[in-house]
Parts: C-alpha cells; sequence; structure tokens
C-alpha cells in the first residue's frame, strides 16, 4: 500500500519536472509574510558529517519528535537524489515573540543501542541542519579572532574520554517588516503559489515581517530530569537555563535520559529579502579567491591564443604556398608530396569500432548540452543554492531533452562513416541511449547496495529507482530514437577525397604517439583545477558553491581549449602520416579526465584526511569516477568534432589527384 501510495506520488513528480521547466521558481521572488503571533515552524534535514560523507536521519538518533508524529516535507527528485530528508520537527515559534527556558521533552533511558549510536555519531562529527522558511541555521563561532559561519550545529562533543550533548538551543531569527510589492508575481509553483497576492487585500495594513536571517547557539546544559517528569511540550522549564556555548555540562551516560530546551529571539534587522542569502554565500572558506581565478583565466586564455595563432599561420602558409603555383608546379609539387598530403587516400579510412565512437560522440553532445544549459540557467540564478535540488532535476530534465541531439549526432556520423548506409540507425540510437546512463546506473547502483547497508537517507529509495527507470526508459530512449531517426533521414557528409583500398603503412614514430595524446590533456586541466577545488569542496565539505557566471566563462574557456588541443594533435598526426586520427581526437582532449580523476585521489589524500571507514572512500572514489567518465565524454566529443571539422576543410581546400 505504502508503495503503490509513493509510486503515485512520483508519477506526479514526472510532470512536475516538466512543468518546472517551463515556469521555473526564482529564489527571492516570494518572500513569505508573516503577523506577528503566527506559528513558524522549524524543519530538520538529514544529519551530515566531512567525516564519513554518509547521511542519516535526523530521528535515527534520540531526539524529540514532533506531538503529531514525523511527518516528511515535500521533496523534489534532486533534493532526494542528493541524500537530503527533509522532516517536521518539535522546533516552534511564534513570530517577533521571544520566549526562553521552554522544555521541548524528555527522552526514556538510553538503551545500550541508542548510547553507542550517539557516541559514534559525535565521534563521526555530525552535524544537525535545522530549517527555517527555507534558511539553515547558521552558526557563529570565533577562532583567533576571526568570525567563523557554519551551517548546522554538532550533535555533541567529546572531551577528556567524556561525551556531551548539546540539548539546549538558542535561536535568533532575524526578521525585516514587510514591503507590499508594486508589481504583481503571477511565476512560480511550490510554495510561491501560496503567497501570490489575491485580488482583495484586507490584511494589507496589518504590519508584517518578513524571515531574512537564522542562528543557532548549541549549549550543553545539565538539566534536572526529576524536576521534568510531567511537564508537557512547550511548558516553562522550572528553573533558570543559561546558555554559554564556551562550557559543556550535560553528559551523555548509559540508561540516563537527556532532557531537550530551546529558546528563542527575535530581532528587527536592516537586511532585505534578496540578501539574505549573503550570510551563507561568505561562508568560510568558499569565498571564492577571485584574483587566482582571473590570473588562470587570463593566462588560459593568452596561451590559446597562441596555440591557436601559431596553428592557423602554420596551416595558412601550407595552403597559400600550394595554391599560389601554376598547374605544372603543383603538378610537380605532387610528386614530392610530404607530410598531411600523403595520407589524402587513407585520412577519411573508417576507424576501428566506428559505432564505438559513433555511441561515445552523441553520449558526450548530451552530456555537454545539458552542463551549457544547466550552468548558464544557474548563473541567471534560476538554480540558486536557495532552491535545494533545482540543480540536479533541471541537470536531469535538460539530459532527457537533449537526448534528440545525441541520437541525430550519432545516426548521423554514423551514416558518414558508411558512406550513407542507413543500416543499422536503430541499433545505433538504442546503444546511445543505454551507454552512459548504463554506466551511471551500474556505479550508483553499486553504491546505493553500500548505502542501504549502512541505513543511510542518501540511499535511493526503490521508489525512486522505479521512476528513475520509467524517466530512462519511457522518455529518455524514445526521444534519442527520434533524434536517430532525424539522423537517419539527415543527408550524411560528403568526404571531398577518395579513399584507397589498400590501406598506406604508417611510418615508424620515435615516440609512441599515445603519449603525446595523454600528455595533451595537461593543457584542459589548467583550465579548470581551480574551480575544480572549489566545486569539490561544495560537494564533500558542505560549502555553497555560488559562482556559476564563472563556471561559465570556465567551461567555455575548456570547450575552445579542447578544441584547439585536439586541431594540433591531429594536424601533428597528419603531418608524420598517421592517418589513423580519430580516436586520437577523441582522447587528446578527453584525457583531461585521467588528470581529474588523479586530482580527486590528491584530493581525497590531502584535503579530506578526516574521511573514515572504506565506504566512505569507496562513495567517493565512484561518484569521482562517475563524474569523470563524464568529463571524458563531454570534452573528447568536443576535440573529436572540431578535428573531423578541420580534416574536412583542410582536406577541401586543397585538389589531389
Amino acid at each position: 500500500m505504502e508503495f503503490s501510495h509513493r509510486l503515485r506520488t512520483w508519477v506526479l513528480t514526472i510532470f512536475l519536472i516538466f512543468q518546472s521547466g517551463y515556469g521555473w521558481y526564482l529564489p527571492g521572488s516570494y518572500p513569505h509574510k508573516y503577523v506577528v503571533g503566527d506559528t513558524l515552524g522549524v524543519k530538520v534535514n538529514s544529519l551530515t558529517s566531512i567525516d564519513t560523507e554518509i547521511p542519516f536521519s535526523y530521528y535515527s538518533l534520540p531526539f524529540c519528535q514532533p506531538h503529531d508524529g514525523v511527518k516528511d516535507s515535500a521533496e523534489n527528485l534532486g533534493e532526494l537524489l542528493m541524500g537530503d530528508r527533509i522532516e517536521n520537527s518539535p522546533y516552534q515559534f511564534k513570530m517577533y515573540t521571544n520566549e526562553s527556558e521552554i522544555f521541548l521533552c524528555h527522552t526514556g533511558p538510553l538503551s545500550g543501542d541508542q548510547f553507542n549510536l550517539l557516541k559514534k555519531r559525535i565521534d563521526e562529527m555530525y552535524q544537525v541542519n535545522l530549517i527555517l522558511d527555507n534558511l539553515p541555521a547558521i552558526r557563529y563561532t570565533k577562532k583567533e579572532g576571526f568570525v567563523l559561519r557554519w551551517t548546522g550545529y554538532p550533535v555533541g562533543i567529546k572531551v577528556k574520554d567524556v561525551y556531551y550533548v548539546f540539548n539546549h538551543l538558542k535561536f535568533k531569527v532575524l526578521v525585516h517588516k514587510y514591503e507590499e510589492p508594486n508589481v504583481a508575481r503571477v511565476m512560480g509553483t511550490g510554495d510561491g503559489a501560496e503567497v501570490i497576492p489575491t485580488v482583495a487585500k484586507s490584511d494589507s495594513d496589518v504590519p508584517g515581517y518578513i524571515i531574512v536571517g537564522f542562528e543557532v547557539i548549541p549549549c550543553s546544559f545539565m538539566h534536572n530530569a526529576d524536576s521534568v517528569k510531567k511537564s508537557k511540550m512547550y511548558e516553562k522549564y522550572p528553573a533558570p537555563i543559561k546558555c554559554d556555548p564556551t562550557t559543556v555540562a550535560m553528559p551523555v551516560n548509559e540508561k540516563q535520559p537527556i532532557v531537550f530546551t530551546y529558546e528563542v529571539e527575535f530581532e528587527e534587522s536592516d537586511i532585505k529579502w534578496p540578501s539574505r542569502w549573503d550570510a551563507y554565500l561568505k561562508m568560510e572558506g568558499s569565498k571564492v579567491h577571485w584574483f587566482s581565478i582571473l590570473n588562470s583565466l587570463m593566462v588560459i586564455t593568452f596561451l590559446a591564443g597562441i596555440v591557436l595563432v601559431i596553428f592557423l599561420r602554420t596551416v595558412r602558409r601550407d595552403l597559400t604556398r600550394y595554391e599560389e603555383l601554376d598547374k605544372e608546379a603543383q603538378a610537380q609539387m605532387n610528386e614530392e608530396l610530404s607530410g598531411w598530403k600523403l595520407v589524402v587516400g587513407d585520412v577519411f579510412r573508417a576507424p576501428s569500432n566506428a559505432s564505438l565512437l559513433c555511441i561515445m560522440v552523441g553520449d558526450g553532445v548530451q552530456i555537454l548540452g545539458m552542463a551549457v544549459v544547466t550552468i548558464l540557467f544557474a548563473a541567471l540564478g534560476f538554480m540558486s543554492p536557495a532552491s535545494r535540488g533545482t540543480l540536479i532535476t533541471g541537470m536531469l530534465f535538460f539530459y532527457m531533452i537533449l537526448g534528440i541531439a545525441a541520437g541525430y549526432v550519432a545516426v548521423r556520423l554514423w551514416r558518414t562513416i558508411g558512406c550513407g548506409d542507413h543500416k543499422g540507425w536503430v541499433s545505433v540510437s538504442w546503444k546511445v541511449a543505454c551507454f552512459f546512463p548504463g554506466i551511471a546506473f551500474l556505479i550508483l547502483t553499486t553504491l546505493n547496495f553500500l548505502l542501504w547497508g549502512s541505513h543511510s537517507t542518501g540511499a535511493i529509495p526503490f521508489s525512486l529507482f522505479v521512476i528513475l527507470l520509467l524517466l530512462w526508459f519511457c522518455i529518455s530512449v524514445p526521444l534519442t530514437l527520434i533524434g536517430g531517426y532525424l539522423g537517419a533521414k539527415a543527408p550524411h557528409i560528403e568526404y571531398p577525397v577518395r579513399t584507397n583500398q589498400i590501406p598506406r603503412e604508417i611510418p615508424a614514430q620515435k615516440y609512441p604517439s599515445w603519449l603525446l595524446v595523454l600528455g595533451a590533456g595537461t593543457l584542459p586541466f589548467g583550465t579548470l583545477f581551480i574551480e575544480l577545488f572549489f566545486i569539490m569542496s561544495s560537494i564533500w565539505m558542505g560549502r555553497v558553491y555560488y559562482v556559476f557566471g564563472f563556471l561559465f566563462i570556465v567551461l567555455i574557456l575548456l570547450v575552445v581549449v579542447c578544441a584547439e588541443v585536439s586541431l594540433v594533435l591531429t594536424y601533428m598526426h597528419l603531418c608524420v602520416e598517421d592517418w589513423k586520427w580519430w580516436w586520437k581526437s577523441f582522447f587528446a582532449s578527453g584525457s583531461v579526465a585521467i588528470y581529474i580523476f588523479l586530482y580527486s585521489i590528491n584530493y581525497l589524500v590531502f584535503d579530506l584526511k578526516s574521511l573514515s571507514g572504506p565506504v566512505s572512500a569507496t562513495l567517493y572514489l565512484g561518484y569521482s569516477l562517475f563524474m569523470v567518465v563524464a568529463i571524458m565524454l563531454a570534452t573528447g566529443t568536443v576535440g573529436f568534432l572540431s578535428s573531423f571539422w578541420f580534416v574536412h576543410y583542410l582536406f577541401s581546400s586543397v585538389k589531389l589527384d
């Protein structure tokens, strides 16, 4: 019964995904107006740790539960894939009403299992993540004169082999007076629909407030458990509570209960609604080193310009010298041809494993298109960190839609290699639809079994697995087949020269050509390694990544550099009479994935030193492998398509008999 209910919920989610493609919710566009005395409910997200990278449900620990039971909040596809599990909590406030010494609950005596689990979570540095009006709770600490900002607060702390739990929370809610907008808001879904002004504004004269900040100070306070045995939730605690974050007083002991209390203070702030996320975007460690990124962009742009100028001058001089000769001189020159002109009869010879190359190029087009569109939308503010899960949801949506482009490119390339033969286009389209998603499904399923075994909220529920399979086979595969059909109907690209029946022997080379191909990946890697550090920190260290504008610029530069590197290497191979350029052009730029994977291992060893356990390391390496496969396909596709265009242009510019 539960499965059928969840399945119906997810079928509705599919339609909402497509709806979201046409009406994006702009975070910050719909401030919720609260009147003094309105009830504010705090929500809880999964417990997280940079020590294990495995999220767990908040209620897996002996915390207080709401009177009316634990209820899941409506979550989008991206939130569930990221391991978020947002639920209601017993923490409740009244707008602009300061309250102190509020009794929350009195747990029963801790069992042996609860005691050991609590100690384990404290050892693993798990953080509690609270949310109010879509704002995560932020915590400020001081260290060596600097103010550090953190999201969430630790479950507890270990001092001299004694475990202490933070059982009293001091909240500060920053509010700003609500200002009636002048323009009617007509966009938005979900929570935004609740706050679109109606025609009748009977409450417009009632002063209201919007929430612009949510801070928490965790304290460990020794309560008298016997004095609250008969107390009910939200009643006044019978004794004064002094919250001192610098001291700890509530040890965790087996067969001993824990009393939880809290207090809340409201403060009017000058912060306006559009600026309420500024505090999170300035988190310690996530401040982007603007100078470093600009320096990197300038160096790469300069280097790419030099490569382009040298390359164009070399080829242009070669072509100009040939075209300036008269027919007699050209005929004599044809007899003394050298370099790339000698491979004219072999340069378009079909490569080995041609269908695999077509499939990988098709998938690369799909992944690259998804990355460009998603990052562009994020840079425009449609997928800011304020909207949890929209980035992943958007990526899935764009990936499915771009199945048409993948099928079209793969089948048209297949027909070009086969000199216009329509045969086998359905098979190529089907393989394109299943190649990369199949690899992703295999990696994610393996990792999911590890998360299931750990009882983590990061594990994808079975119902979500069914939905992902439905999205794959009912939307992505048909769209790819449609693209393949269009590619089969489109005219294939005509080669400018004929291919000889007998392949030309490739002269022996001083150095293996693949060595040069693998080394070529260092230049594209230099384009993105600084930005890669911030992306890795965002994924694995819980920091907020928000400079999508810079990321878009880096992506464009990466595409340009990949194209140039592949062009240069293809030209070099042709000059030494090596006509097997197809796969080499793909891996010349695709080899950047090797360096990214090596960088991921370096990041694991030196930046994630605290990562504990083989399960956590396996998860990290598994997700890194998934990422580098996608990057290899995208960058390799850029290199191959640019080289294909160049070779076609080069040999169509010079007529050789």
